[in-house]
């Protein structure tokens, strides 16, 4: 009976122990995984950043994104397709907008897209990126950061995909491309929870299109409450594909301008940086 005892007191030790052990291991689980306590530095004491980027060369975007950017003395990224007719006949102006402080991203030459994926038939068959090889598009990605080049003499750049696809001869194009970029929009998604996790060589994005301003001031401020960032890809402004309207653009930047002390508004290329290097 007394043996008995002493072995009951054992196993009752060992149990509570590792009771313990597992209860304090999944508090300190639930704790890493915790953003709450988590502060990210932004510049000038920002809650929070705002990526205004223009994907595709449109013509709309020097015509009317631009000057309202520079009312406000706001910074975007525009990400060129480089065989974009208004590359080529309006390569001026958009070496004029870098020389204003604009970033000019990398968009591939041709934004070939997935064929193959829902919706896509209108994508042209010499375009195709399930037809080309990853040293096909690698070789077009680099070319690209080169003609970028010649027109703002810049060197450091970002990258955003076309159509987010990822995925050439059934491998991810991103760990190929990544040695040449300081941050990467890759894929829809929401604004962060935390800058805890976040990515800018993998980074989320809103596409917005046929929106209200009210939606994408809701969308910054929900930013400023995350002290995390609203990263913005646009097409057309008030003409062209996938537009959103100038008084809906026009609303964002009012907003946007009023909260200066809240926001800090930039080009993707100096937010990758401010993330990897100073924090």
């Amino acid at each position: 009976m007394v043996k008995l005892l002493k072995a009951f007191n054992l196993f009752f030790l060992a149990y509570t122990f590792v009771t313990f052990f597992i209860a304090a291991n999944a508090m300190a689980d639930l704790k890493s995984t915790d953003n709450s306590d988590y502060k990210f530095n932004w510049p000038n004491g920002a809650k929070a950043a705002v990526s205004l980027s223009y994907d595709d060369a449109l013509a709309s975007q020097l015509d009317n994104a631009i000057p309202a950017l520079n009312h406000y003395g706001f910074k975007g990224s525009f990400y060129l397709t480089l065989s974009a007719k208004s590359v080529n006949e309006r390569w001026e102006d958009w070496r004029a907008i870098a020389k204003q402080g604009h970033e000019l991203g990398n968009h591939t030459i041709n934004h070939a897209c997935r064929a193959s994926l829902p919706n896509r038939q209108w994508v042209d068959k010499n375009n195709n990126l399930d037809n080309k090889t990853m040293a096909q598009i690698t070789k077009e990605i680099i070319e690209a950061n080169q003609l970028l080049t010649a027109i703002d003499g810049q060197k450091i750049r970002t990258f955003t995909l076309p159509c987010t696809d990822n995925i050439v001869e059934g491998r991810d194009l991103l760990p190929e491309i990544a040695p040449y970029f300081v941050g990467i929009k890759s894929h829809i998604g929401v604004i962060p929870a935390s800058m805890k996790y976040f990515n800018p060589m993998n980074a989320p994005v809103i596409a917005p299109s046929r929106v209200t301003g009210q939606a994408l001031i809701a969308l910054v401020k929900q930013a400023a409450k995350n002290n995390s960032i609203a990263s913005f890809t646009f097409h057309g402004i008030g003409a062209d594909h996938l537009a959103i309207s100038t008084e809906v653009h026009q609303q964002l930047l009012d907003y946007l301008a009023i909260n200066k002390g809240i926001y800090w508004v930039d080009t993707f290329r100096n937010i990758s940086l401010h993330i990897t290097q100073d924090n």
